[in-house]
């Protein structure tokens, strides 16, 4: 897997429990005010080796509680599950950071029991129109499909969700939270405060 940032302690990324945060390459969205651009492409940054983290989380058995999966965009990773699979044989919890348009893969990783905190984020209502505004431009019908079909899964997961959302002045108003919180129904719904990117 494609690892551009390591965390190799944090008590605030996962709810209850102290993780380590591994942060992937890639991602297909262009969200103007990401906080992480730098991940958005390879070669950007120096990436890490699974074996660093591998060999850290072996190392911390009983210090570190749980690891979070973020990006960038983590399902783009072809071997994410392989990843997870090693992650849980090792006893931990994990959590999943996800923009949901992949839902096949968020659907296999589910089905085999590799999650157990899943944060997805939802960027604006759900419209075709205004998603791909917000998100740079870039979406296409079929990934924002995707998303309303994480949406779903998720809901039916059984699982510790919560939904976020950045509000960025001029970009998200507060009738676009209410229109997103009545399409997640009773879920968690965090808001994120909008920060200015890192250059």
């Amino acid at each position: 897997m494609r690892i551009g940032g390591f965390q190799k302690q944090s008590l605030i990324e996962f709810p209850g429990a102290i993780s380590a945060v591994v942060f992937t390459v890639g991602c297909n969205l262009r969200c103007p005010y990401c906080h992480n651009r730098q991940l958005i492409e390879p070669g950007l940054v120096e990436e890490v080796p699974e074996e660093t983290v591998f060999e850290h989380l072996l190392r911390n058995k009983g210090l570190l509680d749980a690891v979070v999966l973020t990006g960038g965009e983590p399902t783009l990773q072809e071997d994410i599950a392989e990843f997870l699979r090693e992650v849980k044989s090792m006893g931990y919890l994990t959590k999943l950071e996800t923009n949901g348009t992949r839902p096949y893969v968020l659907e296999e990783l589910l089905s085999e029991g590799l999650l157990d905190v899943v944060a997805m984020d939802i960027k604006a209502p759900l419209d075709f129109g205004r998603y791909r505004e917000v998100t740079g431009g870039v979406l296409s019908e079929e990934e924002f499909d995707g998303i309303l079909r994480s949406i779903e899964l998720l809901k039916g997961s059984g699982l510790e969700v919560e939904f976020r959302t950045t509000v960025v002045p001029g970009m998200i108003s507060e009738e676009d939270l209410e229109q997103i919180r009545r399409a997640i129904g009773g879920f968690k719904h965090v808001i994120q405060r909008y920060r200015k990117p890192r250059r």
